[in-house]
C-alpha cells in the first residue's frame, strides 16, 4: 500500500494535499531556467536520494493536508503565469483537482517528478528526473518534455543515456551536476555535452542567486 492509498480519505480525492510550502520565485534549473514561477511543494517521498536538498519533505505526516482551493487562491494572488508542482514526489498524490483548478485560471502547469509512480493530473510541461534506486514507470517516458539527469559520478552518464533512449524525440535532454559534486564533475559534464550535443547542461542557478 503506497502513500496515496494510505491518505485517500485525508486527501478527499485530491481536494487536500500535504503542502510543505508554496512561494513565488524564479525557476533555477532545466529548460525553464530564469522564468518567474509559483512553486507548490508537496510532502512525501519514497525515492530517498542521499543528496536530496529537500529531505525535510520526505515524511508526509509532518504536513497536514491543506485545502487545494486555498493553495490555488494564493497562487493566483501573484503575477506568475507558471506554476511548478514539485516535492517530495508529487506523483504519490491525485493531482487532477489541483491541475484542473489551476488550468481554469489560465496558468501554465509544470511538473517536477522522478517518475516513480503513475501520473495523475494534466500538465503543460513535465520534467522527468529519474533516480537509479527507484526507476521511472514506463508510462512516464513518452509524456516527458524534459529529461534532467543528475550527474554525481562518471557512471551516471550511462544512466542518462539509458533514460534518454526511452523518451520521445522532442524531449529536451539535460545533464545537471549534483550540487555538492559540482567542482568535481562540471568539467566532465561539459566535455560529455560537447561530444554528445543532443545533451544540454543545467545548473542550479537559484543557488547562485540565493533564492528558494
Amino acid at each position: 500500500m503506497n502513500l496515496q492509498q494510505n491518505n485517500e480519505d485525508l486527501l478527499d480525492g485530491g481536494r487536500r494535499l500535504p503542502l510543505v510550502e508554496d512561494f513565488y520565485t524564479i525557476q533555477g534549473e532545466g529548460f525553464h531556467t530564469g522564468k518567474p514561477a509559483y512553486f507548490i511543494r508537496l510532502g512525501g517521498c519514497d525515492v530517498g536520494c542521499r543528496w536530496c536538498d529537500a529531505k525535510m519533505t520526505w515524511n508526509p505526516k509532518l504536513f497536514p493536508p491543506t485545502e487545494v482551493d486555498t493553495i490555488v487562491e494564493r497562487a493566483c494572488s501573484y503575477p506568475a503565469q507558471a506554476i511548478v508542482i514539485t516535492g517530495g514526489e508529487p506523483s504519490l498524490y491525485p493531482l487532477d483537482y489541483l491541475t484542473d483548478a489551476l488550468a481554469k485560471q489560465g496558468l501554465q502547469i509544470f511538473l517536477e517528478t522522478s517518475g516513480a509512480h503513475e501520473l495523475s493530473g494534466h500538465f503543460d510541461w513535465i520534467c522527468l528526473s529519474p533516480k537509479k534506486q527507484q526507476p521511472p514507470v514506463p508510462s512516464i517516458f513518452p509524456k516527458a518534455d524534459e529529461l534532467k539527469v543528475i550527474i554525481e559520478t562518471p557512471g551516471d552518464f550511462a544512466w542518462a543515456e539509458e533514460n534518454a533512449a526511452k523518451v520521445g524525440e522532442r524531449c529536451r535532454l539535460y545533464l545537471q551536476p549534483e550540487w555538492s559534486r559540482y567542482d568535481g564533475m562540471i568539467e566532465a559534464i561539459v566535455e560529455y555535452a560537447k561530444g554528445n550535443p543532443q545533451w544540454n547542461i543545467s545548473v542550479q542557478t537559484h543557488k547562485y542567486m540565493r533564492i528558494p
